[in-house]
């Protein structure tokens, strides 16, 4: 966690050298001095990961009012990221929502352990914990914990599936996958392989997942080095294969919670880019932590 605090650091302390960039939208005229145009402060934060290029980037765009969904949808485009933050900004709280270029997310983890990041260095560093009101889910909290972040999410509980989908079983032999359980909640499939090598060996057909939506797909297994492993796989809503998942961990707590017999949980995912979480699993509540580290700061012209 240490080094993680270190890249985050020397990064914020470069960024503190160049000319100041409002952290407040603002409103202008293009070079021709014709249109109005807005200047969305704009923010790249590498997500659970302690280290640049690695973990799951998403932007961060502080707004002071929200533009309409096609607007959002522009946004999220432009940024051209697997999660874009919108964050608004109500007394001490702000209200969140989270974009791909195609569809509004109703949870995503990373974009907001990445806000959490933003609002504790640039917004409010004397803070200790940020609460985000989301639509679909709540209230969702980010807290400082020593040289990492935490998140409060709600656990999600997966019910077996005796009766596969259609849809599943056609991709599933596609692939050519034989997991040894499947589990269903929040329009996620997750599908329980035998070892972590069926994990990191696979190779998915995204075409075969594409029917599956508004359905994304978690495969998982015991861990090695981890107490578990994953990969997550979204391609009917832009993401063909998430780099670190926040949101699924929601209900892969719950699951090796029970099944491993502890509430502590250390995993990973093993996407090309990779990601790390600590996981707990309190009552109906799951606690994520992890850190985050910044690449970009600038503006969105609109």
């Amino acid at each position: 966690m240490t080094r993680g605090l270190h890249s985050a650091n020397v990064l914020l302390a470069q960024i503190a050298e160049t000319p100041q960039i409002p952290l407040l939208p603002t409103t202008g005229r293009n070079i021709a001095g014709k249109i109005r145009t807005m200047r969305i402060p704009t923010f790249y934060v590498d997500a659970f990961t302690d280290r640049p290029f690695s973990g799951n980037p998403a932007a961060v765009c502080l707004l002071n009012s929200w533009l309409d969904d096609e607007g959002l949808h522009k946004v999220a485009a432009e940024n051209n990221l697997s999660a874009t933050a919108f964050l608004l900004p109500r007394g001490k709280d702000y209200e969140i929502r989270w974009f791909t270029a195609r569809c509004e997310l109703k949870l995503c983890g990373h974009a907001t352990l990445a806000a959490g990041f933003v609002v504790f260095n640039f917004l409010r560093p004397e803070a200790e914990a940020v609460r985000f009101a989301s639509r679909f889910h709540g209230a969702l909290t980010v807290e400082k914990s020593g040289d990492s972040l935490a998140m409060n999410f709600p656990a999600l509980f997966p019910q077996p599936k005796p009766e596969v989908p259609r849809e599943l079983t056609r991709a599933l032999s596609q692939i050519k996958l034989r997991p040894s359980e499947i589990w269903e909640v929040n329009q996620i499939y997750m599908l329980v392989l035998d070892d972590q090598r069926a994990v990191q060996n696979l190779t998915p057909d995204f075409e075969a997942f594409q029917p599956l939506h508004p359905h994304a797909v978690l495969i998982t297994a015991r861990g090695e080095e981890a107490d578990f492993v994953s990969r997550y796989f979204a391609p009917g809503y832009g993401i063909a294969e998430d780099p670190a998942t926040g949101s699924s961990h929601c209900l892969l707590t719950p699951y090796w919670s029970q099944r491993l017999g502890k509430s502590r949980l250390h995993a990973r995912q093993l996407s090309q880019r990779g990601g790390e979480l600590w996981c707990e699993l309190s009552g109906d509540r799951v606690l994520l932590q992890s850190s985050a580290v910044l690449t970009m700061r600038g503006t969105l012209s609109i």
